[in-house]
Order: C-alpha cells, then sequence, then structure tokens
C-alpha cells in the first residue's frame, strides 16, 4: 500500500524506485481522483489504485486480487552466485563453498543487491534503499561501513567488492 502523499518524496517516486528494483506488488492509496492522476500511478507501475474514502473490505478484496496476481509471477531466484560466493535468500545466509558466512541482515540484503547484476555500479544511495533505510533518515556512510565489514567476511572467497569512487560499489566475480 503506497500513499501518493508522502512527506520528503511523493509516492510516484517511491513506487518508480521499486518498480525498477522489484515486481513487489503496489497498491495506490491517495485523494487523487481524477483520471489523469489514476492514469499516472498506473503508468509508473502500480498494479492497482484506491481512492479515499474507501471501503476497508473493498481495500482487503482489492489486496487479495493484487496478491493472487502476484504469485503466478514467476519469482527471482532465491540463490544467487557470484564466483565463489552463494545467496541463499530463503535460507538467509551466505556460503563461500561449503563455509556459511557469518553476515548480518543487512549485509546479506548489500550483497544481494549487487549480486543480481555483477559487474552493475550501485550508487550508496541505492544501496541505502536496499537497507531499507531511506524512510529513517540513516547516513550514506552507513553503507560504507557495511562494505568494509563486508569484504573483511568475504576475504578470498572470490568475487571483488569494488569502490567506485564518487559513485558507489559493484560485485564481481573472480
Amino acid at each position: 500500500m503506497l500513499d501518493l502523499m508522502l512527506p520528503g518524496m511523493d509516492g510516484l517516486e517511491v513506487a518508480r524506485r521499486v518498480r525498477a528494483e522489484s515486481d513487489l506488488p503496489i497498491i495506490m492509496l491517495t485523494a487523487r481522483d481524477e483520471e489523469v492522476d489514476r492514469l499516472v500511478g498506473l503508468g509508473v507501475g502500480a498494479d492497482d489504485y484506491v481512492v479515499k474514502p474507501y471501503s476497508p473490505r473493498e481495500v482487503v478484496a482489492r489486496v487479495k486480487a493484487v496478491l493472487r496476481r502476484a504469485s503466478g509471477l514467476t519469482s527471482a531466484p532465491t540463490v544467487l552466485r557470484v564466483g565463489a560466493l552463494e545467496l541463499d535468500q530463503a535460507a538467509f545466509e551466505a556460503r563461500c563453498g561449503a563455509e556459511v558466512l557469518d553476515v548480518t541482515a543487512a549485509e546479506l540484503r548489500l550483497l544481494v543487491t549487487l549480486a543480481r547484476d555483477p559487474g552493475r555500479v550501485r550508487t550508496r544511495s541505492e544501496l541505502l534503499a536496499a537497507l531499507g533505510g531511506l524512510d529513517r533518515g540513516t547516513d550514506e556512510r552507513t553503507v560504507d561501513a557495511h562494505v568494509k565489514n563486508l569484504r573483511r567476511k568475504l576475504g578470498a572467497c572470490g568475487p571483488a567488492l569494488e569502490s567506485v569512487r564518487g559513485v558507489g560499489y559493484r560485485l564481481r566475480g573472480s
């Protein structure tokens, strides 16, 4: 559920960013009831658009319908591999060969974000968003601290967690 009128960043921008990274179902919930607003909302990737005031039972029915449709989508792989690094999202663990690495939930989310497209540079903002830090006022330097810890934990596992000066980070397989 996503309200269009949010402080700091409007719901349309949030929807664009979510849709750029994921097929997560989005239902826009808003007081904007003009046809153009509905068309823009659906155009940026919303799966449904509910106008206030609304019936709670109708919203529940719409959520169930969107989830039914979403469950039929092919899901992203739960295991990602880059070099000798294996990230099992279902088990919520990172492995280097047979060794399970002691990574935090945040570190695993960063690795998964980077491993989805090895070699692609991700900005600190993108990585912070993967941590869920955009709406908590978290500093982008938090990403740097996690990367430092990950480099130590990955050791000689294989993939290189590279800095791209002034931009962000990328994961390269060996």
